[in-house]
């Protein structure tokens, strides 16, 4: 008699997660049920979904409320991810010139040797399962695991652009010049990232890829835009990467305003670019949203025109043509003086007055604006109506530090154009600004988890129960803070998966990072909680040497669905 065998149990989310209010994090079994789900939410996306990551065992999906957070995270427990979407990506052909610095030992270390190496990377095809750290950065799955090795025990300070790599079970190409821990085995001259195409990653999650060995000498691009490596952020001080960018000669804008100082750092900034993560971009976009659309406000802009976001004060700026202009963010001494002399030196006749900030007010043709520095909070916000007026990069105009997409920092004579569209005929109210605490501690409520369970409660409780300085190593990547260690309760490493601004991460010496816009989409750390949404602007307005307090808000027993299983261990 034949054996009768029971039906498989249908694939199934193992676990939901709450990574702050607006996001969910889904626990999966392996790498297969991870990009099932991948494309089922990107073939059908559910209802409220703004964005979905994927990752080595769990899948990210962002949403536009936390109503809707909560409604995703029932829904994915129910979804059958033996239902696969059947359509299958491109096939994307590379040439490569197998010649890596670690060519011989990786064949030492598969035992396969160089020519085996070769062979069992070219005689597979690769399937890209999702994105990396940078835009065009794709973690390729292969058929079989013959080329598994582990990363470099020291990582290169430089690794060039096009280096064809592996670690763990995956392949991939460097889409630029940077840091990196992954073994070399060649080189292409295909570009993995091009804002010239319509589609700029040439490899998108779910396309296969085919590696192709050959003999040419490869001559790759100069690339000058230096980026971390894939999930090792580092947020110290670090020369501004050069935004990618298409040259153009363009006449001089007739209308906007001639920067004559940029200050510490002044950038173009809207309200960012989501939806992209699964092209390893990060939403970016001001820091402090609610000032951001307050100064549009304020001139009769609509919500998301291009603002100039500054820090610290210092930025003078001149008008061409008559302009309109508000301030909002933190409160700051505005002063504007007369047009200089011909020879450029301040005319005897200069009068000097200040102007309120949250307030329109006119700069006339000629006239120069001075941002002094902040009197409370650390950021500024600087709109002229009809919007900054600059190229757009996936459909926003901002400025990402981490990854170098959009306008580069703003540099003392250049004129930025004013846009010709308004929201309204009419400029706004003036309108009453936040309160900024000029001493003390700022308090900042924060949802546990997604990764609470790598602590114990004296953890959480010690994150929760002192007070942490905000270090010159911060910027808009993140906020390095010091204080008292925290320490984890499990050992063993957290395999990279999908990060939200607010996140805290911890890392192995136990000072928390807290995430902010332009923020690495994957991280290697667990992280221990998130601030919740609606405040991360007021985590924006602490300046460097800042304190800061993390407060505990309690979930609701009903926000998540219970899950199937208890989270299997990492």
């Amino acid at each position: 008699m034949d054996t009768v065998r029971a039906p498989a149990a249908p694939a199934k989310v193992l676990a939901v997660r709450p990574v702050g209010t607006t996001a969910v994090l889904a626990e999966l079994s392996g790498l297969h049920d991870v990009m099932a789900l991948q494309a089922l939410l990107l073939e059908q996306p559910l209802p409220g979904q703004v964005d979905v990551l994927a990752a080595a065992e769990t899948v990210m999906v962002k949403a536009d409320s936390p109503a809707a957070a909560r409604r995703i995270a029932g829904m994915l427990l129910e979804m059958d991810l033996t239902v696969q979407a059947h359509t299958e990506g491109k096939l994307v052909v590379i040439e490569t010139v197998y010649d890596g610095e670690d060519l011989d030992e990786v064949g030492r270390l598969t035992g396969l040797g160089t020519d085996g190496v070769i062979a069992a990377h070219t005689g597979q095809v690769w399937t890209v399962a999702f994105a990396g750290f940078a835009p065009g950065f794709g973690y390729m799955a292969g058929e079989n695991r013959l080329l598994e090795v582990p990363r470099r025990s020291s990582p290169r300070t430089a690794v060039p652009a096009g280096a064809v790599a592996l670690a763990g079970p995956y392949s991939a190409v460097y889409p630029r010049k940077s840091p990196g821990g992954w073994q070399l085995i060649g080189r292409t001259a295909a570009r993995m990232w091009d804002l010239d195409r319509e589609q700029p990653a040439l490899a998108v999650p779910g396309d296969r890829v085919q590696f192709r060995a050959v003999r040419e000498s490869v001559e790759l691009a100069a690339t000058e835009h230096p980026a971390a490596e894939p999930d090792m952020p580092e947020l110290g001080p670090q020369p501004q990467p050069q935004p990618e960018q298409h040259p153009q000669q363009e006449p001089q804008p007739q209308s906007g305003l001639r920067v004559l100082s940029p200050g510490l750092q002044s950038l173009v900034q809207d309200l960012g670019r989501p939806g992209h993560a699964g092209l390893g971009v990060s939403p970016s976009g001001a820091l402090d949203r609610a000032s951001l659309r307050r100064a549009n406000r304020i001139v009769g802009n609509l919500p998301a025109a291009a603002v100039v976001e500054s820090a610290a004060g210092g930025l003078r700026v001149q008008a061409v043509g008559d302009q309109v202009l508000a301030v909002t963010g933190a409160p700051s001494p505005l002063s504007v003086v007369g047009p200089p002399e011909n020879d450029g030196t301040a005319s005897e006749n200069d009068s000097l007055r200040t102007v309120p900030m949250a307030t329109a007010f006119a700069l006339l043709d000629g006239e120069i604006l001075t941002i002094g520095a902040p009197e409370r909070g650390f950021r500024t916000y600087l709109a002229i109506r009809g919007g900054v007026d600059t190229g757009s990069t996936l459909g926003s105009r901002s400025t990402d530090t981490m990854s170098g997409l959009g306008p580069p920092p703003l540099t003392a004579g250049q004129v930025l154009a004013a846009g010709r569209t308004a929201a309204s005929n009419v400029v706004g109210d003036p309108e009453l600004q936040p309160e900024y605490p000029d001493t003390g501690v700022t308090v900042l409520d924060i949802v546990p988890g997604p990764r609470d369970d790598w602590f114990d409660p004296a953890a959480l409780a010690a994150l929760c129960g002192q007070d942490w300085e905000v270090t010159p190593r911060s910027n808009r990547v993140g906020m390095r803070l010091s204080g008292e260690p925290i320490r984890r309760s499990r050992d063993g490493e957290l395999p990279s998966e999908g990060t939200v601004a607010g996140a805290i991460q911890i890392p192995p010496e136990g000072q928390p990072v807290l995430f902010l816009a332009d923020h690495p989409i994957t991280g290697g750390y667990p992280v221990i909680g998130v601030v919740v949404e609606h405040q991360l602007g007021i985590a924006a307005q602490v300046p460097i040497g800042g304190h800061l307090r993390f407060r505990c808000v309690s979930r609701p027993p009903d926000a998540f669905p219970p899950s199937r299983q208890s989270s299997p261990e990492k």
